[in-house]
């Protein structure tokens, strides 16, 4: 495989993406994924994924996907089904431009939704266990009030200027993914039927003041799944578990990872 810069961009069929890669290659240590947010970057993780590649060993890969961050910008509207094409076309493309051979799949939010459609649409061995942050299964009535509030604030705040920090084409990473959740016909989306052909160990991660999803998402992964789910309810955080209560969630993250590729025998700290 080519070794990856430490930051760079990825061409992943029309789209050039940035990313950034924490620690060893993905050819000598497993790698953790890191798969962001509706709203998020690779640079909006903040310092998170050098936390979690010192408190793991293993290498960690963060990406904006097209729309978002310094990536190159798409068409709008969005698809209804976005994700799931993140999922079944770009995310396997990625996988194999970076020489990903085994680790976990990190995702919050958007990203979360992503990992666990790959998870129950792939039979990828590489992957051996996936770690969702504030998942979406369903659209619930909380997730559609909060998208509706925030694109207020967008347009009526300082919110838009503090984006675009993050975003090149602040307009189009926002209602990219604020249009097509308000979208009448996004009511009908549900990934819940992915979730019974997951085949490795899932940890999920729930702040108890999240407005944007509730334990409702928690209670589908846990009647659907047949693999293990762990997970861990994080008090005094909302839908930003890492940010707002970075200490408890990476020590989560942290326990299940090591646990699952300690078990399948990886080398370096996570052994």
């Amino acid at each position: 495989m080519t070794t990856l810069s430490p930051t760079g961009f990825l061409t992943i069929g029309a789209a050039e993406l940035e990313y950034r890669m924490i620690g060893p290659a993905s050819d000598s240590a497993p790698t953790i994924v890191m798969l962001h947010e509706g709203l998020g970057s690779a640079g909006l993780w903040g310092d998170f994924p050098e936390k979690l590649q010192a408190a793991t060993g293993a290498g960690v890969f963060v990406y904006s996907r097209a729309g978002y961050g310094a990536s190159t910008s798409v068409r709008l509207p969005r698809p209804i089904d976005y994700m799931h094409i993140e999922a079944r076309d770009v995310l396997p493309k990625l996988l194999d431009a970076i020489g990903f051979r085994r680790g976990l799949l990190l995702g919050h939010s958007d990203g979360a939704s992503i990992a666990a459609i790959y998870a129950g649409s792939h039979q990828d061995h590489r992957v051996e266990g996936i770690a969702l942050i504030a998942p979406h299964f369903i659209v619930e009535d909380i997730s559609v009030a909060s998208i509706a509030a925030i694109r207020t604030a967008f347009e009526t705040t300082n919110l838009k200027e503090k984006l675009a920090r993050w975003h090149k084409d602040v307009d189009n990473a926002f209602y990219g993914w604020n249009n097509a959740w308000l979208d009448p016909a996004f009511r009908n989306w549900d990934i819940s039927e992915f979730l019974a052909y997951i085949r490795v160990p899932t940890a999920i991660l729930q702040g108890v003041d999240d407005v944007y999803g509730t334990m409702r998402q928690v209670e589908i992964a846990q009647q659907e799944c047949y693999c293990p789910v762990d997970v861990t309810v994080i008090p005094g955080a909302g839908h930003q578990p890492h940010r707002e209560a970075p200490g408890p969630t990476l020590d989560a993250i942290t326990e299940f990872a090591n646990a699952v590729l300690r078990v399948h025998g990886s080398r370096g700290r996570a052994a």
